[in-house]
């Protein structure tokens, strides 16, 4: 088996689990500002957001680094000489910090300190997918 097509399935099986998280998190933020004063859907949603931060969404986004630095390694070090890969590890390096302002988000939901409208989060909820698509293009096309 070809280990470099291993390891670039992995590394999109990673990117679409860590994709999936980063679009819905916010989505369940939506849900639980619009039903804060519910003591125990809120618990319900904190519950919900915990878990899919810890238990998928970080992993994932651990294993695409992991994954992708692989792919990288495989191909030569030199392939960080071209365009194309700094810009789509500058656009990782800012799904990256998303995900670390979505954690911040989750900790104040979790000691009930959120201050965010729930049309906020459906802003910020565009983030990752303009990200994703602008990646898509970079890593197809390869421009310069």
């Amino acid at each position: 088996m070809n280990s470099y097509l291993l390891f670039k399935s992995l590394h999109l099986i990673a990117v679409i689990s860590w994709m999936v998280g980063l679009l819905y998190l916010p989505r369940i933020f939506v849900y639980h500002v619009e039903n804060i004063k519910d003591k125990n859907t809120s618990l319900i949603f904190k519950t919900m957001e915990r878990k899919l931060y810890f238990y998928i969404m970080t992993p994932a986004m651990i294993l695409t680094w992991l994954f992708g630095l692989i792919l990288i390694s495989s191909l030569g070090f030199e392939v960080l000489s071209t365009t194309w890969i700094k810009l789509k590890l500058l656009l990782v390096i800012l799904l990256t910090l998303y995900h670390f302002y979505l954690s911040k988000l989750l900790s104040d939901f979790k000691i009930d300190r959120n201050t965010k409208s729930s049309k906020f989060f459906r802003i910020i909820n565009e983030v990752p997918t303009i990200l994703l698509i602008l990646i898509v293009f970079i890593v197809i096309f390869k421009p310069i």
